[in-house]
């Protein structure tokens, strides 16, 4: 096994991070941030990670350090795959738990078919409206930002592809999922749709990003045990 060495970071390393619950993509990559300068005694270093995932989801963050930073714009633009669950008969304002149930719906006529069947006009090009709980910026300022302030925004639909949308258990009201599609697809979104697709409601419940290209979250490494890992070295750190 070879070690990683202060230039070793410097030059650049591509970091597979399994991200927990709770954290946001910001706080993983200082806490790698923090482990490095720490061990190698460095004032700076560049680290950025190519692809945000949102604080209640887990799951593949690809963390670029040193000139592999330059990478992160052609990493971002990669296929990407998560499995998750919808939770039917209810909306909420982020689509997803970050905000309480809004509206109910019924769900006695959903069956597995309709379930199914559903799925196939979520395949292919399809047209998308991020969430209003978004980091998309509207005016130089991020849709959150109107949306907690309780201003309507009006969101331009933007054009994504789903190339696979698999139902893989159905215990309703929750439905496990595994999809794969294009940089820029929203899956809160995917979840929203689909309840309404369904003449129903839904929100998101769970998320996790297994896939990014050929980067395999199966590979990847907690922040924390990272940053440990690392420290406890000694003169650097094991690829994994």
């Amino acid at each position: 096994m070879e070690s990683l060495s202060k230039e070793d970071f410097l030059e650049g390393q591509l970091l597979l991070i399994d991200k927990p619950m709770g954290w946001s993509s910001f706080q993983a990559v200082n806490k790698l941030k923090w482990a490095i300068r720490k061990k190698f005694k460095l004032k700076k270093i560049k680290i950025g990670h190519a692809g945000t995932l949102d604080p209640l989801a887990t799951g593949l963050l690809l963390i670029c350090t040193g000139k592999f930073t330059k990478k992160i714009n052609d990493l971002q633009g990669q296929v990407k795959e998560y499995t998750g669950t919808i939770t039917l008969g209810a909306t909420t304002p982020s689509y997803d738990l970050e905000t309480e149930v809004d509206r109910t719906f019924p769900i006695d006529h959903i069956t597995t078919a309709l379930i199914h069947e559903t799925t196939t006009a979520f395949i292919g090009e399809i047209e998308q409206v991020p969430p209003v709980f978004s980091a998309l910026k509207k005016d130089g300022k991020r849709l959150y930002e109107y949306a907690r302030e309780g201003k309507e925004v009006e969101i331009k639909k933007r054009t994504i592809e789903i190339s696979e949308f698999e139902i893989t258990k159905i215990n309703l009201p929750e439905i496990d999922f595994r999809v794969v599609c294009s940089k820029g697809t929203y899956i809160r979104s995917l979840a929203h749709d689909f309840g309404r697709a369904l003449q129903s409601g839904g929100h998101l419940s769970t998320l996790r990003r297994t896939k990014i290209g050929d980067y395999n979250v199966d590979n990847a490494t907690d922040p924390i045990e990272f940053a440990e890992m690392l420290l406890e070295q000694g003169d650097g750190m094991d690829k994994q």
